[in-house]
């Protein structure tokens, strides 16, 4: 697995979230997109990096930035967790099928797991990789890191 570098174009996809919606990355071009995977939803570390995008959507949109709250689970699954921890603005796309296949090309995925790294991943306003970030799979990333990078760009 080899992880995306900054500097590159980001690699396009059209997935489904939570609300049953094809989003597709072209579609928010001219805008900062925050892909922001986690490695499955219902675990409390996942939550709470889902609940600091939620939290902080104000902020995102003075940014011009649309967080992005990715994983492998399934759309179902996404969407009852997502009225479970009251995401109301947050979309939480799934790359369950084909499985992993965005995670992948962001050089993401746990072959050995079937999940996806912890990451945060900025893309710019024309679609290149601005930042990127993985973490422990335990460890909270940290929302105040990612919006000052936001802020600075």
């Amino acid at each position: 697995m080899k992880l995306i570098e900054v500097g590159s174009d980001a690699p396009n996809f059209t997935v489904k979230d939570n609300h049953e919606q094809n989003i597709s990355l072209s579609d928010y071009r001219g805008k900062k997109v925050l892909l922001s995977w986690h490695p499955l939803a219902w675990t409390p570390v996942c939550t709470d990096q889902m609940r600091a995008l939620e939290t902080n959507w104000q902020t995102f949109q003075k940014l011009n930035t649309i967080p992005l709250g990715f994983s492998v689970d399934p759309p179902p699954c996404k969407k009852a967790w997502a009225t479970a921890i009251l995401m109301n603005n947050v979309s939480l796309p799934s790359d369950f099928w084909p499985h992993g296949k965005v995670a992948q090309e962001y050089g993401l995925f746990n072959e050995t797991q079937g999940i996806s790294e912890r990451a945060n991943i900025i893309i710019d306003e024309k679609g290149k990789i601005r930042w990127v970030k993985m973490y422990y799979s335990q460890e909270l990333p940290d929302i105040n890191e990612v919006i000052q990078i936001l802020s600075n760009m």
